[in-house]
Order: structure tokens, then C-alpha cells, then sequence
């Protein structure tokens, strides 16, 4: 029976970076994936966090602002790595009321920021309707704007490919096969079966997104994990430079992200209860561009190059679910990360990876463990 110290499983960004960190530190890893069709990896938008409070009492913008600050450090590891591009860039954002309903939330957002700024400056500035349309050409004529200077973005296919690439000139060993089941002996996961064959591990990481649900049954386990689709679209606005425009945020829950090649990517629906089944949808269409053309009438004549199609990994309480499992021994937990994945994803790779090589997590997780649900099947 072939041994390894770890073994991951699951592909996108949480196991990718969980695989990654660990090999950095000596760990002998196999990370397995099934590639599944619909991963959120492979459809978020890689909006990134401003977030830099890292004192912050509130446990998610205490872990977002770590997240903040760890993605410089990891995508300069990664290059010195040579393990290609990631897609990460400070491009900015802007924050925007387009429609006279929406004023009184910008003003509640204006008047907070205000508050922050005055104690440290973190980058945010008002900016008239003309700044606004002239740093986003295609924007409606809008009735509040702020944009941030730190506003950044990331691919997430480009990272979790370098980070594998990465992991793999650092040892890692990966297998592309499904895991058929969990090996527990007297309360403890000591390693997967796929395709027949036993691969013995002394610690193992579930890093399987919205597919989580799955191998938590084997165990008798709950882990409060379901598919959230949303469907994203890429529009090409040929001859355009975009690689100067930021993102836009509005304040009906949807974004719009640009990038380098004359693309900027608009979303996203928020399906709750869709199941497995990532594919477009007519509704989901109509309701991406309505919201697209809203808030930037300009983008009309902007040719659909891809819809996107990903599976959020939502738990219960909208937080992730990170480390160990009350009850059996091994066993890891890296889920539940739901809409901020590409965000948080990094990072919780590397508090877990440093759970295993190093016995504990670099900073508090309690608020993400599992134990905060109390129901098991």
C-alpha cells in the first residue's frame, strides 16, 4: 500500500493551495480530483477583498483581511516559482448608485467609510459621476461613486494551475480519479480507495467544494455544504483597452470585473436549491445582462464571448468550514467557502497545510470549525 504523509482531495483553489503549502513544507502529498463539470474554481469572477483590518472582531473580515494580505506575498512565491500566470492585478473598484433607490444605501456605505478613514486612510475617495464614467467608459450617469485604489482581481483557473504547477516542481504527486470511499479504522481516516486500490495517508484534507456533502455521509457526518450555482458572462468589447478599467460594484448583489484582453466579466446569479447542475440558464442570462446594462448602458453593443457556469460551495451559516472533525481523528475539513473562495481560498490552504506540518493553525479558526453545528445524520 503506497503511504503519504497527506492527501488532499480535491483540485480548485482550497486544495490546490492546501497541496501547495504543504509540499513547500516537506509534507509528502497526493492531491486526487475528479474534475468536476461546474467547480467554483473554474467560474468565479476573482474579486478580491480590500479588507486589511486584521484586529477586526468580526471573525470573516478578520480571516478576509489575512486572506488581503497574504495574496501579494503567495503570487510573488508563485512567479518566483515560475509557475505561470494567476491572473492578479490591482486594478481598483468602484462602488456606484445608479438608480435613486439605491441612494440612501450608498450614503449608509459613504458615511461609514468616512468613519474608517478617519482613523487610518485605506484608500477609498468619493468621485463625482464624470470621474466614475471616466475611469468605467461604459457607465450609466450615476448618483454616487467611490472608488478604492486597492480594489483587486484574480483568475481562478490561472491560479489554481500555477499553484498546482508549483506544488508539483516541489514534489507534489496528483491523480485524476474519484475517491470510492474513505478508510476509517477505530475512529480514524487512514487513507482513500480509488479504483480499487488503497492509498494509505496519515493525515486527509476534503477539499471538495460543493461536492462535500458526499464523503461526509461515509463517516456519518454532517457537513452543512450545498451547491449554490451562478452563472457569470464574459463580454468582448473588441479594439477596447480594458486594462486600465476597475471593477464596479452596484447594489443589487451583481459586479462587473475587466481584464486585460478587451473582456470584462459580468454576474452573477446567486441560485440557492439548484443542485448539480451547472449549465445556463434562460432566467439566469436575462438577469445577468439586465443588471450588466443597468449599470452600464454602454455595454450594449459588447459582443457574449462565454457564460460561465460554477457551483458555489455555500454551508449553512454562509461561513467556511475549516479543520479538524469532532470525533475522527485525520481527517481535515477545507469547505463551505461560497461566493469568497478565490478570496479566502489561498489562505485557508495554508492554515490547514500548517495544521499538518505544524500542529496548529497560524491563526484563530474556532469560528469555521465544525463543531459550531451540533446535527449528524
Amino acid at each position: 500500500m503506497t503511504r503519504y504523509d497527506a492527501v488532499v482531495i480535491g483540485g480548485g483553489v482550497v486544495g490546490a493551495s492546501s497541496a501547495y503549502h504543504m509540499v513547500r513544507e516537506g509534507v509528502r502529498t497526493l492531491l486526487i480530483d475528479r474534475r468536476d463539470a461546474g467547480r467554483a474554481t473554474d467560474a468565479g469572477a476573482g474579486i478580491l477583498s480590500t479588507a486589511t483590518n486584521t484586529l477586526d472582531p468580526d471573525p470573516i473580515e478578520r480571516f478576509e483581511a489575512l486572506a488581503t494580505q497574504y495574496y501579494p506575498v503567495l503570487v510573488e512565491a508563485l512567479r518566483n516559482d515560475g509557475a505561470g500566470e494567476t491572473g492578479y492585478g490591482i486594478c481598483g473598484s468602484l462602488t456606484v448608485a445608479v438608480d435613486p433607490d439605491e441612494v440612501t444605501h450608498f450614503h449608509q456605505v459613504r458615511t461609514g467609510l468616512r468613519r474608517w478613514r478617519a482613523a487610518k486612510d485605506h484608500g477609498y475617495a468619493e468621485v463625482s459621476a464624470a470621474e466614475a464614467k471616466a475611469l468605467f467608459p461604459p457607465l450609466a450617469d450615476v448618483e454616487g461613486a467611490i472608488h478604492c485604489g486597492r480594489g483587486a482581481r484574480v483568475d481562478g483557473r490561472l491560479l489554481a494551475a500555477a499553484l498546482l504547477a508549483a506544488a508539483g516542481q516541489h514534489g507534489l504527486e496528483l491523480r485524476a480519479a474519484a475517491v470510492q470511499e474513505l478508510i476509517v479504522d477505530h475512529g480514524a481516516v487512514r487513507g482513500v480507495r480509488i479504483a480499487g486500490e488503497e492509498i494509505a495517508g496519515d493525515h486527509v484534507v476534503l477539499a471538495t467544494g460543493a461536492w462535500s456533502v458526499e464523503l461526509g455521509r461515509q463517516l456519518g457526518i454532517d457537513i452543512p455544504v450545498a451547491p449554490q450555482r451562478g452563472q457569470i458572462i464574459h463580454l468582448g468589447l473588441p479594439g477596447v483597452d480594458t486594462s486600465t478599467w476597475p471593477i464596479v460594484l452596484a447594489f443589487r448583489g451583481h459586479y462587473m470585473v475587466p481584464w486585460d484582453d478587451g473582456r470584462v466579466a459580468v454576474g452573477a446569479t446567486r441560485e440557492t436549491g439548484s443542485g448539480f447542475a451547472p449549465h445556463t440558464t434562460a432566467a439566469g442570462v436575462r438577469e445577468v445582462l439586465a443588471e450588466a446594462l443597468r449599470v452600464a448602458p454602454g455595454l450594449a453593443g459588447a459582443e457574449v464571448r462565454e457564460v460561465r457556469v460554477g457551483l458555489r460551495p455555500a454551508s449553512r451559516d454562509g461561513l467556511p468550514i475549516l479543520g479538524t472533525v469532532p470525533g475522527t481523528a485525520n481527517l481535515l475539513l477545507a469547505t463551505g467557502h461560497g461566493s469568497v473562495g478565490l478570496q479566502l481560498g489561498p489562505y485557508s490552504g495554508k492554515v490547514i497545510a500548517g495544521m499538518i506540518a505544524g500542529g496548529e493553525a497560524e491563526t484563530d479558526i474556532t469560528p469555521f470549525r465544525l463543531a459550531r453545528f451540533t446535527r449528524s445524520f
